[in-house]
Formats: structure tokens, sequence, C-alpha cells
């Protein structure tokens, strides 16, 4: 991975162009019919709270949407409606996840040095979580947020428990997840032609026998996947403007 990493060792962390690629392009089968990235989050849409989080971030320079083809057009419009100036593109995405990262891949910056792959639908992604993971990223090539996993696991097989995990060494691995730029791109097409679908980006670069470096993610930073992830979001912001989180 020498070849790969080279530009870390020319360049300092801060002064590396990092691009990102939000991906909101899934069907949201499990929402019961709401289509989850324009779901009211309160005064906004999820996917605006998304955008505007990496749209303040200063190590983000630029912004790619993947989006579903029947969004592309309503997307696109709250772009300009909401001064999302960074967003550069909004594109139509794959038929699955991996498919709409790498053709989020082929529009980013191609001076960009470094690449963060951002679910749409983690609308409360901090500043400290999109920064750190960045910086982290700059040195190692590779970072991800992530949190310790508090519930007991079980493997079970057909409906039986089977043994007790250990969950020490176990963690949720959130977004973004940020990567050097070539590597990244080569991970996800490798991925592609051996007919795996990944269903995290790390996943990928796993795959090429890179570690990724974990950083500190936040339960705040949580995934809108169903009704109930709605309500926990709207007690986050309230919570947030109430200063208690």
């Amino acid at each position: 991975m020498a070849g790969l990493l080279s530009l870390f060792k020319r360049k300092k962390p801060e002064e590396l162009k990092c691009s990102a690629v939000v991906v909101s392009a899934g069907l949201a089968r499990r929402m019961g019919g709401i289509d989850k990235v324009l779901a009211p989050l309160g005064e906004l849409p999820v996917l605006v709270h998304t955008l505007y989080a990496f749209q303040d971030c200063p190590a983000i320079h630029e912004i790619i949407v993947v989006a579903r083809e029947d969004l592309v057009v309503e997307v696109g419009r709250l772009c300009r409606e909401f001064n999302l100036d960074k967003v550069r593109k909004v594109i139509v995405g794959g038929q699955e996840r991996v498919h709409s990262v790498q053709a989020g891949l082929g529009e980013v910056d191609p001076e960009a040095e470094l690449i963060a792959i951002h679910d749409g639908a983690r609308p409360l992604v901090s500043q400290e979580i999109i920064r750190d993971t960045v910086a982290r990223a700059a040195l190692t090539g590779a970072a991800a947020p992530a949190v310790p996993l508090v519930d007991t696991i079980k493997r079970g097989e057909e409906g039986q428990t089977v043994e007790t995990v250990d969950r020490s060494q176990l963690w949720a691995v959130q977004t973004p997840q940020v990567f050097e730029a070539g590597l990244i791109k080569a991970a996800t097409k490798k991925a592609l032609e051996d007919g795996e679908l990944p269903t995290d980006d790390c996943g990928a670069v796993e795959r090429l026998g890179m570690r990724v470096t974990l950083t500190s993610g936040s339960r705040e930073n949580l995934k809108i996947t169903t009704p109930l992830d709605l309500i926990l979001g709207e007690a986050v912001l309230r919570a947030r403007a109430e200063g208690v989180l």
C-alpha cells in the first residue's frame, strides 16, 4: 500500500483535498412508504440536514449526491433552494449501494486526494466526526467512525441461540468513511469485478488487505431506516437546541 499512500508524505493532512460522495439512492423498504431522504426532520428534509453538515465543514471541498432516478430533479431543486453550493453534481445511482458509490466516485474532482462516502440518511452527523475522520484518513489512508456495541450479541441458527459473541471487540461502523482516492476507487472496482456487494465501503477496502482506522462515532449519528428513527432524530434535534446534547 506504500504507493497508494505516498501522497501523504508530500502534504500536511489539512492540505489534502477531500470530496464527499453522499449516497441517497436506496428504496427505503422499511419506511412504510415514506421516502426517508425527503422526509421532514425538524424544519428541513433529512437529506438537507445531511448536506448542510458537509457544506459547513471546511475539510470538504465538494459534494457529489447520488440519488434515485425519480428523485434527481427534486434533490437538485433542494440544493438550489437551500444554497448548497458545494454540491457539484446530482447523479443517478445504481441497483445496489456499491453501484451508487462507484457512480459517485466517477464524478469526483480528479484532483481529490481523499474521498468521504456518507449515507444520505445520516442527517445528524457532527462537524467533529467529519473533521476527525478526514484527518485520520489523511494519516492512515482509511478511516471510519464507530461506536462500541452495548447489547449482548448472540449467534443463532434456525431461531435458536448457538453462542454468545464477545462484544468487547465488536463495533458498529458509521459514515462518513474516508479513504485515499485511489484506494477506494480500486477497492470498489475490484469488488464489483469479483461479483461482491460489500455492505459498506470499509468492506471493499478490507478485501485488499487494508486495515481501516476506527475513529470516535456517536449514537446521535443514527441512520434513518424506520419511522422510529425519525422520532429519535427529532428528539436529538430538540436536545441539541436545548443544549442537552
